[in-house]
C-alpha cells in the first residue's frame, strides 16, 4: 500500500533549476543591466557575502547557486551552512567570488528565491516546533506556486515537515465536490475501489460529524477533518479511534502557530497546513559585494 506522505526523494535535477533560473533571470535582464553595464564595461572582480538578518532555515541553495553559475561559469560558491540548519542572525550562509558585474545581475534574482525557499523553511520549523512531544506530522499540501512545486515541498522537508501529494495521481482524495458529483461519500468510495487498478491509499474530506460517520462507515484509509472546531475534531477523533483504530486522521483548514500544538494533542496523525508555502513571509538576507 502506498504512504500516505512522502519521505525526501524528489531530486530536483540541474537542467530544471537551470531552467528556472534562467527564466527568472530573463524578466531582469531581458533587455540588459543599464547600472552595471554603464559603471562598469570591464570585468571586475568581487566577493558576495550572503548574511542571514534573522534566525532562519536554510533551503533553496541549489537554485541560488545556479542564478550565479549561469551569469558567470567561473564563478566560485562556498556555502557557510547546510541546508535544513538553522542560520542564526549574522551568519554568512554563502560566499560568491567571481565577476562583480555577475554578482550585481543576478543579485536580486538569487535573493528573491532563497528568500522565499528559507520562508517556507522556517515557517515549516515553526510549526513542527510546536508540535514537538507528539507524534504529529506538519504535512504541507498542492497549494504552491505554480512551476516551482517540487522546490517548495524541499523546503518544507528541510523546514521538519513531510510531503502530501505532489500530483494528483499520488492517491486517491475526495473531497467536497467529488463527493458533490457521486452522490454522497459511500457512494464515492465505493466507485473508487471498483476503479481502482492500483492499491492507492483513499482519503476522504469530511466538514461535520455526520460525514465522518460516512467516511468511517466507507472504510476509507484515511480521514480529513477539515475546518472543524478543535472540540468536533475531539469528538471525531474519538468516533473513528472507537470504530476503526486503522484509520488515519488528518486534521486541515484555519491551523496557526497558536492553536496546532492544541490540534496536535486530539490525537490526530497529521496536520496539513497550505499557508505552509501560500503564506510564508520571506525571510531577511542581504547580499553584501566587496571588490577584491
Amino acid at each position: 500500500m502506498q504512504p500516505p506522505l512522502k519521505e525526501a526523494s524528489n531530486v530536483i535535477e540541474p537542467f530544471l533549476l537551470k531552467e528556472m533560473a534562467q527564466r527568472a533571470l530573463s524578466e531582469d535582464l531581458i533587455y540588459g543591466d543599464r547600472t552595471t553595464e554603464t559603471l562598469f564595461p570591464h570585468p571586475l572582480p568581487g566577493t558576495g557575502s550572503v548574511i542571514a538578518k534573522e534566525d532562519l532555515i536554510v533551503a533553496g541553495l541549489d537554485l541560488f547557486e545556479t542564478v550565479f553559475s549561469i551569469l558567470d561559469p567561473n564563478v566560485q560558491l562556498t556555502r557557510g551552512i547546510t541546508m535544513g540548519q538553522m542560520a542564526k542572525n549574522g551568519t554568512e550562509i554563502v560566499q560568491i567570488v567571481g565577476d562583480g558585474r555577475a554578482i550585481l545581475k543576478g543579485e536580486r534574482t538569487a535573493l528573491n528565491f532563497l528568500q522565499r525557499l528559507c520562508g517556507i523553511a522556517t515557517l515549516t520549523h515553526q510549526f513542527v516546533e510546536r508540535v514537538s512531544g507528539t507524534a504529529v506530522k506538519i504535512v504541507d499540501t498542492r497549494k504552491t506556486t505554480p512551476g516551482f512545486r517540487a522546490l517548495e515541498k524541499e523546503a518544507v522537508r528541510l523546514g521538519g515537515g513531510m510531503n502530501h501529494r505532489f500530483h494528483l495521481g499520488d492517491m486517491v482524495l475526495i473531497k467536497d465536490n467529488h463527493i458533490a458529483l457521486a452522490k454522497g461519500i459511500v457512494n464515492a468510495v465505493k466507485q473508487t475501489r471498483a476503479a481502482l487498478s492500483h492499491p492507492l491509499k483513499i482519503e476522504v474530506e469530511t466538514t461535520n460529524l455526520i460525514e465522518v460517520s460516512e467516511a468511517i462507515k466507507s472504510e476509507a484509509d484515511i480521514i480529513l477533518l477539515d475546518n472543524m472546531p478543535i472540540s468536533e475534531i475531539r469528538r471525531a477523533v474519538a468516533a473513528i479511534r472507537e470504530k476503526s483504530p486503522s484509520i488515519l486522521i488528518e486534521v486541515s483548514g484555519g491551523i496557526t502557530l497558536k492553536n496546532v500544538e492544541e490540534i496536535a494533542r486530539c490525537g490526530v496523525d497529521m496536520i496539513s497546513i497550505g499557508a505552509l508555502t501560500h503564506s510564508a513571509p520571506a525571510v531577511d538576507i542581504s547580499l553584501e559585494i566587496t571588490p577584491q
